[in-house]
């Protein structure tokens, strides 16, 4: 990975954060997105003192609103002609419903959206890597809880139907099956795109959520592994290099798992592509 240019969105905290070190340790050039400057200057900082010589940039946005994600990728664009791997990995689940600024319910629009907007945003940066001779890969971090998703085309906002769980169940199948339809799009490009889970991991996952959810969360968390443990298999889809040229899989415990039947279905696959790209003001 030496050399190699690393985005990892989310990266302030858990997963997201012990993915950047353990890239930045083996030798990448890291560059972390957060949400709030201070704490993402902050834990650049630490990476930097974590692993010797590492070098690690810091970029602030909210991932759940679409002029902060194209003028975040503006910025890298213009900083990164090439991108070598994008690990979107920044999520959330929240037990209120609530629209974010573009009037989308903000479940769907940070943990789905997020990863649809910035990737093809930043496509070209990546086709710039597998230009040069590169095999650059993106990294969909979903979750095991896209097993119990559904595509509700009926109520995709959860406007009559609302449920913490649901809506980010719903958002995780919605990772896996954007990672399909964009690798059978990118087959031919040298770039790879692959879906994980990370596992159940102690982290600040829930900590948006009350009730019932939030308060079961917060007994079951001290028994969960760490974000340490929790990142190796987003560590092993981004760096692995018995990985080059492997797309369009699924993988848990750093091993291809075969996904829910419904994120296969290429009819949904397709279905949620043109959704997607429509919500977010694409046309290709």
């Amino acid at each position: 990975m030496r050399d190699k240019v690393c985005l990892v969105t989310g990266a302030t905290s858990g997963i997201g954060y012990e993915t950047a070190l353990g890239l930045a340790r083996r030798g990448a050039r890291v560059v972390i997105v957060g949400r709030d400057a201070a704490r993402t200057q902050a834990c650049a900082g630490m990476m930097r003192d974590a692993a010797s010589g590492a070098r690690v940039d810091a970029h602030v946005a909210d991932l759940s609103a679409q002029a902060e994600i194209r003028r975040l990728a503006g910025t890298l664009r213009d900083a990164y002609p090439r991108l070598d791997v994008l690990v979107n990995n920044a999520g959330a689940i929240f037990d209120r419903r609530t629209l974010t600024v573009d009037g989308i319910e903000r479940t769907w629009a940070l943990d789905h959206l997020g990863y649809v907007l910035l990737t093809l945003e930043l496509l070209d940066t990546l086709k710039a890597a597998a230009a040069a001779g590169a095999e650059p890969r993106i990294v969909n971090v979903a979750s095991a809880a896209h097993y119990r998703g559904h595509i509700d085309f009926d109520d995709i906002g959860g406007a009559r139907h609302y449920g913490a769980m649901r809506a980010y169940a719903q958002a995780k199948l919605g990772n896996v099956l954007f990672t399909y339809a964009l690798a059978r799009r990118l087959r031919d490009s040298g770039i790879a795109v692959n879906a994980l889970h990370p596992g159940v991991i102690n982290t600040g996952f829930a900590k948006n959520t009350g009730g019932l959810f939030g308060t079961a969360w917060s007994l079951i968390r001290p028994f969960l592994t760490t974000p340490e443990k929790g990142a190796r298999t987003s560590l092993h889809v981004a760096s692995a290099p018995e990985l080059d040229g492997v797309t369009g899989r699924y993988f848990s415990h750093s091993r291809p798992k075969t996904s829910s039947s419904e994120s296969r279905n290429e009819a949904v696959q397709e279905r949620v592509w043109a959704l997607s790209l429509e919500q977010v003001g694409r046309s290709a």
